[in-house]
């Protein structure tokens, strides 16, 4: 297996390769579904390429609840295959995909109305237990339990007692959205497949009515070159419509953006040992357990502004905290909010006026020769839509493909996992770490935290915390841009950490810190240090603004008041 390296130097080598050879697939989109797709395909033998525009999970992918779930509110709807299938992609991810990455997490939902809420209630939580266990990847998490108001109080102190007659507590998974995408990118490069982010489709190759190539603008060095591949997969999400648009062909179906923000909140703020669940007007609201915080979401708005950057508004804050705070014992107030983020479901457009009534399946579509689209969808399933596509697009290539293989495919990190956690207390001793560092570092990297621990045996500095983001080490700054793609300092404070909603400041103190320790990865003079941090800085800004603003039109305009960081 190659390495499993996205550092600068492969990322220029593998925008090469692509340039200089046909590829039988070119996915483009690097969030969940395109990284999945990647890995599909190079996991079946194929020549494959991976193009993003901006970072690895830049948009919606680095933006979700962080849920690895089936969606009971789906049960409801009466959709019991997507259930299944979600419940079935749960257990593969806990117990055999990412056991680094994906791990349980308690919910507790209370019950507001005697007798027939519980029999209603609890007979869909005991379906969804039935139906995990029917998968034959179900046994991982503990069965759900029938609590009184007394003992419910007792898991969670911060419910009022007059909000709850009982409740049920049941189990699902959770993840870091964007880390989880970064280690799927690495494991279809360990694979063979040529990744590049910072790369942007600009244009279609046509041969006839066929699509057999693309156009690639190098965001980050320049120039444009051409990637010719057998078949396109087009994994862009929210923004599928705007690249079909560049083949000048009207797709097959269409997708609506629905916007869902998300507050987090420092853990001493909710005092509770489990997750929480509520029924709103609209949907459902999760308080969900994060390391030390609570992410407090979501809502579910159409949004037809820009797909780069959604923003938050004040009225979607509002929305949040009066709903959570219709149970809480001690209401949260705005001062208590560390972090804000917004992102968009890409939702297959339908008759329905109301987002959260969109289907949350995915389609696959062929609309000309050499080209595959595939949208909609949720994360937990993203390895079925993944397959899906590879298997549309294998149609068009005109030879025998071996059969999708990622349901037994292990992501970078996983092997020797549980054997590393076990023997945690020794590897801190031999690192002149704390235990609570090296359990941090297994579950975000797993078994390559021996990449880590690498750098700080070199260089005994990067053992230090950064300042102001405690959490983390320096090494981990370091690492961001050596072996996971990060390119700028936005990358490393948003997306391969959390300081930019896990901190008060949102990570302006450490900007200049971090951006410090990635310049000498990244060939980086003092010049463009002040620009990444003055870009950051402008980006914090702009993002606060735009949460005091009283819609969505004049939140995004403020939100766009900071532009993207370019290269110097």
């Amino acid at each position: 297996m190659r390495t499993a390296t996205l550092g600068p130097v492969e990322r220029g080598e593998a925008l090469a390769r692509m340039a200089e050879r046909e590829l039988d697939i070119l996915v483009v989109g690097g969030g969940v579904v395109g990284a999945g797709t990647a890995l599909d395909a190079a996991t079946r033998g194929l020549a494959t390429g991976l193009v993003e525009a901006r970072d690895w999970a830049a948009g919606t992918s680095s933006r979700s609840s962080k849920l690895i779930h089936g969606g009971l509110r789906y049960l409801e709807m009466l959709d019991f295959a997507l259930v299944r299938e979600a419940l079935k992609e749960r257990g593969l991810l806990l117990g055999r995909l990412a056991p680094h990455l994906v791990k349980p997490v308690p919910f507790l939902y209370p019950l507001q109305h005697r007798g027939w809420e519980r029999f209603y209630a609890g007979s869909g939580v005991a379906l969804y237990d039935a139906m995990s266990v029917s998968s034959g990847h179900g046994r991982g998490l503990p069965v759900h339990r029938h609590l009184t108001r007394t003992q419910a109080l007792r898991v969670a102190p911060c419910l009022r007692k007059d909000a709850l007659v009982g409740a049920l507590q049941y189990y699902d998974a959770q993840m870091d959205d964007a880390r989880y995408v970064t280690t799927l990118v690495r494991t279809a490069a360990a694979y063979g497949a040529d990744v590049a982010n910072r790369a942007r489709v600009v244009g279609f190759l046509r041969e006839g009515e066929r699509v057999v190539g693309a156009r690639v603008r190098d965001v980050e060095q320049g120039g444009e070159f051409e990637i010719r591949a057998r078949q396109i997969v087009n994994a862009t999400g929210v923004w599928t419509d705007d690249t079909q648009k560049l083949i000048a062909e009207r797709g097959q179906f269409h997708v609506r953006a629905s916007k869902g923000i998300h507050l987090v909140v420092p853990k001493d703020r909710v005092h509770s040992t489990t997750g929480l669940i509520l029924r709103t007007e609209k949907s459902v609201l999760f308080v969900i357990p994060w390391g030390r915080h609570w992410i407090i979401g979501t809502t579910d708005t159409d949004w037809d502004l820009d797909k780069a950057h959604p923003a938050a508004s004040s009225a979607d804050i509002d929305y949040l905290l009066e709903h959570v705070n219709s149970v809480l014992s001690v209401p949260l107030t705005r001062d208590d909010v560390q972090g804000v983020y917004a992102g968009l479901r890409p939702l297959l457009a339908g008759e329905s006026d109301a987002t959260s009534k969109l289907s949350r399946e995915h389609t696959v579509a062929h609309p000309v020769p050499g080209l595959v689209v595939v949208a909609g969808g949720k994360y937990t399933t993203y390895r079925v839509m993944a397959k899906d596509a590879v298997d549309e697009a294998v149609h068009g290539l005109s030879q025998k493909v071996a059969d999708c293989v990622t349901e037994d495919v292990p992501l970078v990190g996983a092997e020797g996992y549980h054997a590393l956690w076990n023997g945690r207390a020794r590897i801190a001793a031999r690192a002149g770490l704390h235990v609570a560092r090296v359990e941090h570092l297994l579950n975000r990297y797993g078994s390559m935290a021996d990449e880590v621990l690498d750098l700080i045996a070199t260089d005994p500095v990067l053992a230090d915390p950064l300042t102001g983001a405690e959490d983390y080490l320096r090494a981990e700054v370091v690492y961001a841009a050596s072996h996971e793609g990060a390119r700028h300092l936005d990358d490393v404070l948003t997306r391969r950490t959390r300081i930019s909603i896990e901190t008060f400041d949102r990570g302006t103190r450490c900007a200049r810190e971090a951006a410090e320790l990635m310049a000498p990865v990244l060939g980086w003079d003092a010049v463009q240090v002040g620009k990444e941090v003055e870009h950051y800085e402008k980006r914090v800004e702009a993002e606060r603004e735009s949460q005091l603003q009283p819609d969505d039109q004049t939140a995004d305009a403020a939100r766009l008041g900071a532009p993207d960081v370019q290269p110097i």
